[in-house]
């Protein structure tokens, strides 16, 4: 199945009113332990977030389900991962990204900029190494499809191997029906095209800023960090352990490192943004350690 963006409206393209919208549900359906604790329920209670999930963000996911084939994968890839769209400092990078700011959404006051901070700053203050530092402040770097043209189901999202069977543990399961490689034999068996415990270096993911930026990444930035920024939004392996049977045992080394992070980038956001101003002198030196002077996207 191939895809192009002149067959679907705006509507189909962008369901959610922001990008925002997808963390939230995120959150709802893996909230911070503390404050399962705090409103004085269960874990098990939390489980059941799809009666308050709004219909933009089903929509979303079903957009997401359908149109996430192994084809459509291997095209995006054969697009984007040719990293001509735009040469930019991250400096650069960082302002374009900020255009993603919702200025409709009276919840969303603080730009990506500063939601990038919030994460690299609170793996610093415990303590991590500096190419973590880096890698919290640039995970999201990746969302610049958005603007150049992709549809949100496109972007973000909960990402997931393609080629082989969509496991149930996947955030809307169900929509994963109207997908073609659902009744496609080559695709719809527990392993699919992939052998057993092949390691997920085989394995093609679903097409999102996190495949993009981990691709844009690999010539500078060490293993671990590679690891956090293609699979942070892997949520059916990191959280449900869906996909144990594809994993090879560096990939249960390294996913040590994802669930690590994972924290830092659901539960570190709040009102109070960190000064930039004092920051950028850390942030400049940290960015020419690791990377180029421009990054081609």
């Amino acid at each position: 199945m191939s895809y192009t963006l002149n067959t679907v409206n705006q509507a189909e393209k962008n369901p959610l009113h922001s990008l925002e919208e997808w963390e939230e549900d995120v959150l709802n359906r893996y909230p911070d332990p503390e404050s399962i604790i705090k409103a004085g329920k269960t874990t098990a209670e939390y489980r059941n977030y799809e009666t308050t999930t709004r219909d933009s963000v089903k929509e979303f996911y079903r957009l997401n389900h359908v149109n996430q084939t192994y084809d459509f994968v291997l095209q995006k890839k054969a697009e984007f991962l040719q990293f001509n769209q735009r040469e930019m400092t991250v400096w650069d990078a960082v302002e374009f990204l900020n255009q993603l700011v919702d200025d409709s959404d009276p919840d969303t006051d603080l730009d990506q900029l500063q939601h990038l901070l919030q994460t690299s700053e609170a793996i610093r203050a415990d303590g991590h190494p500096d190419w973590m530092v880096l890698t919290g402040f640039f995970h999201d770097m990746g969302k610049v499809l958005c603007l150049f043209g992709e549809p949100q189901w496109a972007t973000v999202g909960d990402t997931y191997p393609v080629g082989c069977a969509f496991s149930d543990k996947i955030v809307f399961a169900e929509f994963f029906k109207e997908n073609p490689d659902y009744n496609n034999p080559k695709y719809n068996t527990k392993y699919g095209i992939y052998e057993p415990n092949c390691g997920l270096s085989n394995v093609q993911m679903s097409w999102g800023h996190d495949e993009y930026l981990y691709h844009m990444m690999k010539p500078y930035l060490p293993e671990p960090a590679l690891y956090i920024l293609r699979y942070h939004s892997f949520y059916p392996q990191h959280r449900e352990n869906a996909y144990e049977h594809l994993m090879n045992q560096r990939d249960r080394e390294m996913f040590k490192w994802v669930k690590l992070f994972n924290p830092y980038d659901l539960y570190s956001k709040n009102p109070n943004p960190p000064n930039w101003q004092e920051l950028r002198p850390y942030y400049e030196d940290l960015v020419a350690k690791y990377l180029p002077a421009t990054l081609k996207f």
